[in-house]
């Protein structure tokens, strides 16, 4: 199932016959990825039933089911960690950030981590990035620290198109941080802003992000980062 069929679902704007269309549409996924998990062998790997419950833990998003959808997904996480399938874990995150639980702002945090030190689909780092945004205060440099991160990382990991498109979603997303931060809107204000807050500078960006990370997830942490820092092909 599409992150992006998803994500439209859960849309403020979507209009009533949609919503109905949506709800039928995420019924049957349902159905369909219980029978595929029944129907898998029993030699099947915990990586590749786990990724057919991704798929319902999002259909009972998807259905308003946000206590089902955590309780579907929680269990994953440490199951991709261990496989090493970052990008199906940072999903993961996703799903539970968006149930709206107790510990969802400690999933954010997680998802953020794994986002920016895995090469996640750039859109879906992106996605997690813009929820800190979503998340902070207007006066609070942890918003203007995660979009200009995101922007970066857009450079970094996209090409073609979609380096195109998503360039243009992540400078609208700075834009409005410093809008709401400093009340400022035109491009060259907004590059001084930047540099004033020393953002232009990857080491000190990155330092802030992880900072802003750890506040998040307030030393509440669900694997070893240091472990999985170990295992980086650059260590």
């Amino acid at each position: 199932m599409s992150r992006k069929i998803l994500s439209r679902a859960l849309s403020e704007s979507i209009s009533g016959q949609d919503l109905g269309d949506a709800r039928a549409f995420f019924e049957n996924e349902l159905r369909e990825h219980q029978q595929h998990l029944a129907a898998l062998p029993n030699d099947a790997s915990e990586a590749d039933r786990a990724r057919v419950k991704l798929e319902m833990a999002r259909a009972h998003l998807g259905l308003g089911n946000k206590e089902q959808c955590w309780h579907t997904a929680q269990p994953l996480l440490s199951v991709f960690i261990e496989s090493e399938n970052f990008e199906q874990a940072v999903e993961v995150c996703e799903l539970l950030y968006l149930s709206e639980q107790d510990d969802s702002i400690t999933a954010l945090a997680h998802g953020c981590w794994l986002a920016v030190t895995y090469p996640v689909l750039p859109a879906l780092t992106v996605d997690m990035l813009s929820y800190i945004v979503d998340e902070t205060p207007d006066n609070s440099d942890g918003a203007a620290v995660a979009s200009v991160a995101a922007l970066y990382l857009v450079g970094l990991r996209a090409t073609g198109k979609e380096k195109e498109d998503l360039e243009f979603l992540a400078k609208q997303l700075v834009a409005l941080v410093a809008k709401r931060h400093r009340n400022i809107e035109d491009e060259e204000s907004i590059e001084i802003w930047i540099e004033m807050l020393e953002l232009n500078n990857l080491d000190e960006l990155f330092t802030r992000l992880g900072k802003v990370i750890d506040a998040i997830a307030g030393n509440n942490w669900w694997f070893d980062r240091e472990q999985l820092r170990a295992r980086l092909p650059v260590n």
